[in-house]
């Protein structure tokens, strides 16, 4: 019987990597990127997974870099045969050259969990800017074109919400969020530099929360929706830093990975800085109670204190987004929601904890 619960959980996994591809293919409207050359770094990571994912299935040949500190080389595994697609192990922080003809570099690689600043800050700075610097490196010598994926961090605790990109942000650079906020910033700064110094084509992404299958929710990669999950299907308590009524912006995956690619492929968008991610504003509260009615939990919320310089709100202004890449997120929360459940149930029988 427990052999049989480990096959239906890999086939529901399998199916639901099929859905989501086909559903970002639909999304991308005819937007393809077959027979180019694509290295992307930190690809072996929850959203860089499925950018090699939908990338390799559109006919694409995919380098992916990653070291492994926070990617699984499961998330990729399932490329491995398929004829167009190598992995290297390597930290893009230390120089790492292409003789590949290359039409595109994505710079994904970074630590991301707010968990995770006091313990790796160094990994992190490094990873957006001298790792990014190597990316525009390879980019430069390539003639490629780069994608950098930025974050909304680098708005910090912002004073103006919704936010649009020309806002400068409020970020605390000696705080616990810095390594994060300041290399992101950095990098973008970096980006432009080489934009102006040599005249590569570069496109830059302000991500909001992301979620979705692939997502970590064990130690410190448990962002708020894997970790309310993750509470909730094992029956424990849903933890909530501070009174719950700081909001996030969360876009589910495929709707990010398809404004990221339509970003990346859109000749218009050279030179850009555009927000992904969905206006809609939700309570840290009232995800956990969504999450304890769509998991059918009896767990309670308990209440934890709210870390240092933790954001109040995040929203974007997406109509730089909508009107350059033609993107706007499709997927509603609780939707979203229903599909990620459903993948950590068919986890938790594959890998039982």
């Amino acid at each position: 019987m427990s052999d049989l619960r480990v096959l239906l959980g890999l086939v529901i996994m399998e199916w639901d990597n099929k859905r989501e591809i086909e559903n970002i293919h639909r999304d991308l409207e005819g937007i393809s990127f077959q027979d180019q050359r694509v290295l992307v770094t930190g690809g072996a990571g929850f959203l860089g997974s499925w950018i090699c994912d939908v990338l390799v299935s559109q006919g694409a040949k995919v380098i992916c870099v990653d070291n492994l500190a926070s990617g699984l080389l499961s998330n990729v595994s399932q490329l491995f045969d398929s004829g167009k697609f190598r992995f290297i192990e390597h930290d893009i922080s230390n120089p790492l050259s292409f003789e590949d003809n290359l039409d595109l570099v994505i710079h994904m690689a970074s630590r991301a969990s707010p968990f995770e600043f006091d313990h790796y800050p160094l990994e992190i700075l490094k990873a957006n800017t001298i790792g990014l610097m190597n990316s525009l490196e390879v980019a430069r010598k390539n003639d490629a074109r780069l994608l950098y994926t930025s974050t909304s961090e680098i708005y910090g605790n912002p004073e103006v919400v919704p936010t649009p990109e020309s806002y400068y942000g409020n970020v605390n650079a000696i705080g616990p969020r810095g390594c994060y906020d300041e290399a992101k910033r950095c990098g973008e700064a970096f980006v432009k530099a080489y934009e102006t110094q040599y005249g590569i084509d570069a496109r830059i992404a302000r991500i909001f929360n992301t979620y979705g299958p692939r997502m970590r929710s064990d130690d410190v990669y448990g962002r708020a929706i894997p970790r309310f999950l993750d509470q909730a299907l094992s029956g424990k308590s849903l933890t909530v830093f501070g009174d719950g009524n700081q909001t996030r912006s969360f876009t589910y995956l495929s709707d990010q990975i398809e404004g990221l690619l339509r970003l990346a492929a859109i000749q218009e968008a050279k030179g850009n800085v555009v927000n992904i991610g969905n206006d809609r504003e939700t309570s840290i509260f009232d995800l956990a109670k969504i999450v304890i009615s769509l998991t059918k939990s009896g767990s309670e919320v308990t209440y934890g204190p709210l870390p240092k310089d933790d954001p109040l709100r995040r929203r974007p202004i997406i109509n730089k987004a909508r009107d350059l890449l033609r993107w706007w997120p499709k997927v509603g929360l609780e939707e979203g929601l229903m599909r990620t459940i459903e993948w950590f149930r068919s986890v938790q029988i594959v890998r039982p904890t």
